[in-house]
C-alpha cells in the first residue's frame, strides 16, 4: 500500500525536522516525492513521529504464555505506537541457546505487528556460572546480552562476558540489583515499606551494582546499556561515566518518572516493581537527567503477570509493570506538557536514540529511505486509562482510572497500517 500522510506536524530527530509536511510512503520506504494510487491519512493538529523503539520488555514466550506471548505482546506494543522491541531473555527455557532463539524469531514472523528483536542471556539458565555461547547467540541474530531480573555477580566472569561482548561489538543491558543487598526486598526502604511491614530496598542495591558495571564498561571497552534506572545516584554515575568518555546510555521507565513510593496508599501490588518506586528526590533527578540528555533512552520494562498473581500481598506478589500502551501518553503527560522535555526530545528519546544503540539503522527515522515505521500522535486528545481494553494480557498497571493526554492514533510498520485503521475511517 502506498500512503499519503498530510498536514501534520513531522517531528524527525535524525534531521532536526520540526515542521508542518507531507510524508509520503510507497511499499514499506519513506519516499521523497509523492506515490501513485495512495492512500490519503490526514494528520491535521497531529504529531508524525518515527516509530517508537523500546529496549525493554518482556514478552514470556516461551514458557510463560499465560502472562503474555508474542502475538499480544506485539498487539500491545502496535497500540502504544512501538514498532521495534527487545525482548527480554527470562523466559522458560531461558534464551541461552540458539534452538530457543531460532524458535522465538520463528513465532515473531508469524505475529507481524511488530520488529521483535530478542536478546540473549549472558550465563546459561542465568543462574550466573557458565557463560552461554555469545559468539553462536551473536551468529544467530541476537540483538544484545542481558541477565534482565538480576546481575551477574561473579565480577570475574561477568567481566569475561563483557571483554567477548566488545570484541563482537554487542551491546550488554544491565539490571544493576546487588544480590545480596537487596535480600528480600520489597518496596523502596523508606516509610511506605515500613508501614507495610515489608522489607526494603535500598538505592545502594542499584548504585552499587551501576558503578561497578559502569568501571567494568570502561576497563574491557565494553557498549553497555542500563536499564530501568531508578535512582539519583544512577544519574550522577552515568554522568560521570560520558565524563570518562565510557560508552555508556541509560533508560529510564515511565513509572519511575512518574510515580513515587508516597503513591502507594493502599496495599496494591501493581505498584510492586524492580527497582521499586522511589523518593520524589529521585524522580526529580530523573526527570532531570531526561532533559538534559544524560538519560537518553525511555523504555518501559513492560512485565506482564495474570491477574490473581498481582492480587497477592507485596511480600507475595510478582514484580512488574505493563507499559507499552501507556508509555507515550504517559511521557507526553509528565514531561512534554510540562516542559521537562521538548516534542523532539520525546521523539529522541522513544524512538531515535534506542533504534541508533542497537544498530537499526533503517528505523526510527522519517528520511526517505528508510523503513516506514510511523506513529501519529494527538497530543490534544485526553483518555482514561482501562485495562480492559489492552491487547496486552496483563492487566496489572496502577494507572487505572486515571485521565493522560496525548494518545496513539495510527502505527504503521513498514508501510502496513498495524493499529488505528478505524481511525482513518473516521
Amino acid at each position: 500500500m502506498n500512503l499519503i500522510i498530510k498536514n501534520g506536524r513531522v517531528i524527525n530527530p535524525a534531521t532536526e525536522t520540526d515542521t508542518v509536511r507531507d510524508v509520503y510512503v510507497a511499499g514499506n520506504r519513506i519516499v521523497k516525492d509523492m506515490p501513485a494510487d495512495a492512500l490519503e491519512i490526514d494528520a491535521s493538529g497531529k504529531w508524525v513521529m518515527p516509530g517508537f523503539v523500546d529496549l525493554h520488555v518482556h514478552f514470556r514466550d516461551p514458557g510463560l504464555t499465560y502472562k503474555e506471548d508474542i502475538s499480544t505482546g506485539s498487539a500491545a506494543a502496535a497500540r502504544g505506537g512501538v514498532t521495534t522491541v527487545c525482548a527480554m531473555p527470562n523466559t522458560k527455557p531461558v534464551v541461552d541457546s540458539v534452538e530457543t532463539l531460532a524458535y522465538i524469531q520463528g513465532k515473531v514472523q508469524e505475529a507481524g505487528l511488530c520488529n521483535v528483536r530478542q536478546l540473549s542471556a549472558i550465563t546459561m539458565d542465568m543462574e550466573g556460572n557458565v557463560l552461554v555461547p555469545m559468539r553462536e547467540m551473536w551468529g544467530q541474530g541476537a540483538v544484545a546480552f542481558s541477565e534482565d531480573g538480576k546481575s551477574v555477580m561473579d565480577v570475574r566472569l561477568y567481566m569475561e562476558a563483557m571483554k567477548t561482548a566488545a570484541q563482537l561489538d554487542a551491546l550488554v543491558m544491565a539490571h544493576c540489583e546487588d544480590k545480596n543487598l537487596v535480600g528480600n526486598g520489597v518496596l523502596n526502604a523508606g516509610r511506605i515499606a515500613e508501614k507495610y511491614g515489608v522489607p526494603g530496598i535500598y538505592n545502594a542495591v542499584e548504585d552499587i551494582i551501576t558503578a561497578r558495571d559502569i568501571f567494568l564498561a570502561g576497563e574491557t571497552g565494553c557498549r553497555l546499556h542500563l536499564c530501568h534506572c531508578s535512582t539519583k545516584g544512577s544519574v550522577e554515575l552515568v554522568r560521570m561515566a560520558k565524563r570518562m568518555g565510557i560508552d555508556v546510555t541509560a533508560e529510564v521507565c515511565p513509572h519511575h518518572f512518574t510515580l513515587t513510593d508516597e503513591d502507594i496508599t493502599e496495599a496494591d501490588s501493581n505498584y510492586k516493581m524492580n527497582p521499586p518506586l522511589r523518593s520524589r528526590e529521585d524522580v526529580n533527578a530523573l526527570i532531570e537527567g531526561l532533559a538534559d540528555d544524560t538519560m537518553e533512552m525511555i523504555s518501559t520494562d513492560h512485565a506482564p503477570h495474570g491477574t490473581e498473581e498481582k492480587a497477592q500481598f507485596f511480600d507475595k506478589a510478582p514484580f512488574g509493570i505493563i507499559g507499552l500502551e501507556t508509555s507515550a501518553s504517559l511521557t507526553y503527560t509528565a514531561l512534554v506538557k510540562p516542559g521537562h522535555l521538548t516534542p523532539m526530545q520525546m521523539a529522541e528519546k522513544m524512538s531515535y536514540n534506542p533504534a541508533r544503540r542497537i544498530g537499526e539503522t533503517a528505523r526510527g527515522d522519517l528520511s526517505a529511505g528508510k523503513l516506514a515505521d510511523i506513529v501519529i500522535f494527538d497530543p490534544q486528545a485526553q483518555y482514561v486509562v482501562n485495562p480492559e481494553l489492552f491487547a496486552s494480557k496483563g492487566k496489572n498497571t496502577p494507572y487505572k482510572g486515571r485521565t493522560l493526554q496525548g494518545q496513539v492514533k495510527l502505527t504503521i510498520l513498514e508501510g502496513r497500517v498495524v493499529y488505528g485503521a478505524d481511525w482513518i475511517e473516521k
